[in-house]
């Protein structure tokens, strides 16, 4: 029985690596957009969820990453955005329906900063 349960906890761990070696690839991308806004210091805004942790602003976040996307300066970010789209099922909380969601357009360097703690602690929650 032991054995069994070994191994089960073993196959669990070795599916799992693959989505956190994804987080960590996010998150190195999220850190080079972020330089890369900082330098150039774009007038770009975007809806910003004050509070991260609120399960009600998910869609507002992947509304601000689209948004991002948009931006002819993130072109060379694309391996983020694909990345990123993979791991969306991952990252969204099963809920019946979101509620209301408080946000303040901020400027891109902020939303971003945001982004990399939604995904650290998405991260968290999967393992």
């Amino acid at each position: 029985m032991k054995t069994h349960l070994y191994l089960l906890l073993l196959a669990a761990g070795i599916s799992a690596a693959p989505q956190m070696s994804s987080m960590a690839e996010l998150l190195t991308l999220l850190q080079q957009m972020y330089e890369s806004m900082a330098k150039d210091i774009q007038n770009l805004r975007i809806e910003t969820p004050d509070d991260i942790d609120d399960v009600n602003c998910v869609s507002t976040i992947f509304e601000g990453t689209e948004q991002l996307k948009a931006n002819p300066a993130m072109k060379k970010f694309s391996v983020f955005f694909q990345k990123f789209e993979g791991l969306k099922p991952s990252l969204t909380p099963h809920l019946p329906k979101e509620g209301k969601c408080d946000t303040e357009r901020k400027n891109a360097t902020t939303f971003i900063e945001k982004l990399m703690t939604f995904i650290r602690k998405a991260s968290r929650n999967a393992r």
